[in-house]
């Protein structure tokens, strides 16, 4: 059986402020690792499982990501005035994405091991899930000092807790968006009502990841890359 086709969210939004002085002047999905734009490394896995469609967010300094994303063939939604966060902005891209199951993708990760993607797509089962995401053990990450974000009972479902990270990849359905008040909020928001109804699931993933949050995180991506 073939894997399901979803449209692909990327998050490009954020200001970047972990980075210090790399992002006054740019945006941080256009800091480079291994001499490529954080975003094309993501844009590499988007693109392996062949979506409909490929959308970004964009706010801060939004014209030079639209410069390199554009010519690219990505969709981009422009958040202005305000940033919408995690959750607002995927709500505002609904229209563009036009499904009502898709893919996000953070940006600013460095992943060694399959692609996360088809993972996901392979995994995926609508009958019994509202959101799948990719959970990578705290043992398997690189610079990560947390606890994590989550613990996985025997049948896949996610909670609260300790011992899995959100790795920034997902596949999820955008209909509980519609109910949330807020106009700006975390897609935290949605998973805590998904889970609270039994059907937020975790996939672990079988490699390695490195979240490039702060200017340190940038040497130890292209040491993981270096080592593929």
């Amino acid at each position: 059986m073939s894997q399901p086709r979803f449209p692909v969210m990327l998050f490009a939004a954020g200001f970047g402020t972990r980075m210090g002085d790399l992002t006054r002047s740019r945006p941080k999905p256009l800091i480079e690792v291994a001499g490529r734009p954080l975003v094309d490394h993501a844009l590499d896995l988007a693109r392996a499982v062949e979506p409909p469609k490929i959308v970004a967010n964009t706010h801060y300094l939004a014209p030079m990501l639209a410069m390199h994303l554009e010519p690219q063939g990505v969709i981009l939604s422009d958040e202005q005035p305000d940033i919408l966060d995690t959750g607002g902005g995927l709500r505002q891209a609904g229209p563009m994405l036009a499904s009502d199951t898709v893919f996000t993708m953070n940006t600013d990760a460095i992943w060694s091991g399959p692609n996360p993607l088809a993972l996901l797509a392979e995994h995926w089962n609508p009958d019994r899930m509202d959101a799948l995401l990719i959970c990578v053990p705290v043992s398997q990450t690189v610079g990560y000092l947390g606890q994590g974000d989550f613990s996985c009972d025997d049948e896949g479902r996610l909670h609260r807790g300790a011992g899995l990270v959100y790795g920034g990849a997902q596949i999820v359905k955008l209909d509980g968006l519609a109910d949330i008040p807020e106009r700006s909020f975390s897609l935290n928001l949605l998973w805590n009502r998904i889970g609270a109804q039994g059907r937020l699931f975790g996939l672990t993933y079988p490699g390695r990841w490195c979240d490039v949050g702060h200017p340190g995180g940038i040497t130890l991506a292209e040491e993981l890359l270096a080592h593929v």
